[in-house]
């Protein structure tokens, strides 16, 4: 009777769709730094990554938004992610191109660094203030590295 107990609990906590044990799913995400910090965006969201690339001024646009690139054309706004969170630019970067609700944006970073795999588990919330609404969570990365999760649905929005 036990054994059959363990085995209907076992099985409750196996994911519907992969059959991973709720404890071991995991989702990949792409880690970036940006003035001394990790961010991590899931890597679903990511469709190019990109350097070199001319960035042509916009006016009237919020400051945080360097300008937008022609990507295979496409016109992508790119926004910096130093600016974004009131930090300074800096004029070496690359950019992460991700798919936000259909919408393609640019965001301008110091480096991209990995892909890791993250246990879904792991990743725990943080509160919120002074344009950090845009961190949705953190984990400690198998590595050690501690990786503040980015929030993409909040880059355009003030």
């Amino acid at each position: 009777m036990q054994q059959t107990e363990e085995v209907l609990f076992a099985r409750e906590q196996e994911d519907d769709y992969t059959d991973q044990p709720a404890e071991l799913q995991t989702d990949k995400y792409l880690i970036f730094s940006s003035d001394g910090l990790m961010y991590g965006i899931k890597a679903d969201l990511v469709k190019d990554i990109i350097t070199d690339y001319a960035i042509t001024y916009l006016p009237q646009v919020p400051g945080y938004v360097r300008g937008v690139i022609n990507l295979r054309g496409q016109i992508i706004p790119m926004v910096d992610i130093r600016l974004r969170l009131g930090k300074m630019p800096q004029e070496n970067f690359c950019g992460i191109v991700v798919d936000v609700d259909g919408n393609m944006v640019g965001i301008l970073v110091d480096m991209v660094e990995k892909m890791v795999d993250v246990p879904q588990r792991s990743i725990l919330p943080v509160p919120t203030k002074n344009g950090q609404a845009m961190v949705s969570g953190m984990c400690t990365l198998p590595d050690g590295d501690t990786m503040l999760e980015l929030d993409c649905d909040q880059l355009l929005h003030d």
